[in-house]
């Protein structure tokens, strides 16, 4: 079916708060990767978000182009198209944006979405994120608010972020940060409440010390109990409504029991990107060691179409990705409580 509307993904995150499961967020950069995703998706019979980030639709526009608005914007029509041909209910969503690239990439995306609607078309996205966690928290809400008015004219939901997510990704680095800055207080998720309260629905990514990236077990020091003091602390002042549609960043490595916890304190959505690249790059890496001689004209010889063919092996990268996006919703509990039909 189509990708999901406005009030189909608003139905989807109620029903993932209401159920005590959470959504595979999956990172995507060509065709391969979005008919891994969906292939993923549809095998499980889960719901489920396709993301794209600055770097990704740079990447989609070609190498002499590198226009990440006009790159974006082909691979989430490309997603259209062809979420059409699968009966799951798969929502469209930008990664990370830095406040430096707002007003070339979030607010050009929004106006997209607003000359489709005007046209009587659907939403091009259903979310956005704001990645302002770099600014005094002041200065991110005061942007976030202003994003979040814009998103909401056009029944776009903001994901804003607090805290830092530690790590590195798509250009994006925090490896350097202080370790009080990986973890959100519970007085900055009031903050967070009282400044976007009333303006717009949003998802808020609060810091747990999750990072991202892939690193050995023991490495990555995660503390859910910090989302559950947010969230009480919010229930306890403004009430149960006030509880947040919580997102999981740095989802690659984490043990399920992990995962499974933060279920419980709030968590709609889990991003999951690096472990989908190893996926998709250890398929290819597969295929080209065992058929080293078939891949390449050694020594004179001429190889073997085939097996030199992009299909051959890009066919195994978009399984790998598809099983193994398949593992996170099992994780996160999804698997078989698509919505598409029921709403």
């Amino acid at each position: 079916m189509p990708i999901a509307t406005p009030r189909q993904y608003a139905a989807m995150l109620d029903a993932a708060q209401a159920g005590g499961y959470a959504y595979a967020g999956i990172n995507v950069s060509s065709i391969v990767t979005l008919n891994g995703a969906l292939k993923g998706f549809a095998d499980k019979k889960s719901d489920g978000i396709v993301q794209l980030s600055t770097g990704a639709g740079e990447f989609v526009s070609g190498l002499n182009v590198k226009d990440m608005v006009l790159g974006t914007i082909v691979l989430a029509e490309a997603a259209h198209k062809l979420a059409a041909k699968y009966d799951v209910l798969i929502a469209l969503h930008t990664d990370h944006c830095q406040p430096k690239k707002v007003d070339t990439f979030l607010r050009p995306l929004i106006a997209e979405t607003a000359r489709r609607r005007a046209a009587g078309l659907s939403n091009l996205f259903q979310s956005h994120m704001l990645d302002a966690s770099e600014l005094p928290l002041a200065e991110n809400m005061k942007l976030s608010k202003d994003l979040l008015k814009e998103c909401a004219k056009n029944e776009i939901i903001l994901e804003v972020e607090a805290g830092v997510v530690g790590g590195e990704e798509d250009g994006i680095d925090h490896s350097d940060q202080p370790r009080e800055k990986l973890y959100t207080s519970p007085d900055d998720m009031l903050s967070v409440y009282d400044a976007l309260n009333g303006l717009g629905r949003y998802m808020f990514a609060a810091t747990f010390g999750n990072v991202h990236g892939h690193y050995k077990p023991g490495a990555v020091k995660l503390r859910p109990d910090i989302l559950k003091q947010g969230q009480q602390a919010v229930i306890a002042k403004h009430g149960k409504d006030a509880e947040f549609d919580l997102v999981f960043h740095g989802g690659s490595g984490t043990p399920v029991e992990e995962i499974r916890e933060t279920l419980g304190y709030g968590v709609v959505k889990m991003n999951i990107d690096t472990d989908t690249q190893y996926a998709f790059t250890r398929a290819v890496a597969d295929h080209i060691f065992k058929n080293y001689a078939g891949v390449l004209k050694i020594d004179g010889e001429i190889g073997d179409k085939k097996q030199y063919d992009p299909r051959s092996y890009l066919k195994a990268a978009e399984k790998g990705v598809a099983e193994r996006l398949g593992q996170a919703c099992d994780a996160l509990l999804s698997s078989g409580k698509t919505l598409c039909g029921k709403l």
